[in-house]
């Protein structure tokens, strides 16, 4: 399935810029990085975990959330702003611009603003919420040890 306003976000001269900035910002970062690799994971697994449900998804909008979630990091590194808000506002000025309809654009940018809160896995944002800690390889991370991720988050072993 070709999702051609997914690729539309990615070629979006403001989430390129935004992109672009993270990555200057982690150059360094020994931590998790926030790359497009991750960005695409999470959607991937959000679908997988909706799958597994019996759950239908419009995998359009979960991989434009998964694409956009987290990229208002630089906001965040830069003025301390969370970076949940900082990408909703920047997912706010380049969704239109993709073709998403208001009631789809609500739903990405629900799952953006709450990627970080704990919900039942029971909804979508749950759902998502999951995908995004699984996306994350801590058992193989040589800095798992020093990251400041609360324990109940890591993936200490390989799970589903």
């Amino acid at each position: 399935m070709k999702m051609k306003r997914v690729n539309e976000i990615f070629q979006h001269p403001r989430y390129q810029e935004c992109l672009k900035e993270i990555g200057l910002l982690e150059e360094g970062r020994k931590f998790c990085r926030h790359t497009p690799e991750h960005f695409l994971d999470v959607a991937r697994i959000t679908c997988l975990l909706a799958w597994e449900r019996g759950m239908e998804v419009n995998r359009e909008t979960v991989y434009a959330a998964g694409l956009l979630h987290d990229i208002g990091r630089a906001e965040q590194y830069r003025r301390g702003t969370p970076h949940e808000q900082a990408g909703a506002a920047i997912a706010g000025e380049i969704l239109p611009d993709c073709g998403f309809s208001k009631e789809e654009q609500e739903e990405i940018l629900n799952l953006i603003r709450s990627h970080r809160e704990k919900e039942a896995e029971t909804d979508l944002a749950g759902l998502f919420y999951r995908a995004d800690k699984l996306s994350r390889n801590c058992f193989s991370c040589p800095a798992e040890g020093e990251c400041d991720w609360p324990k109940e988050k890591k993936n200490r072993e390989i799970s589903c």
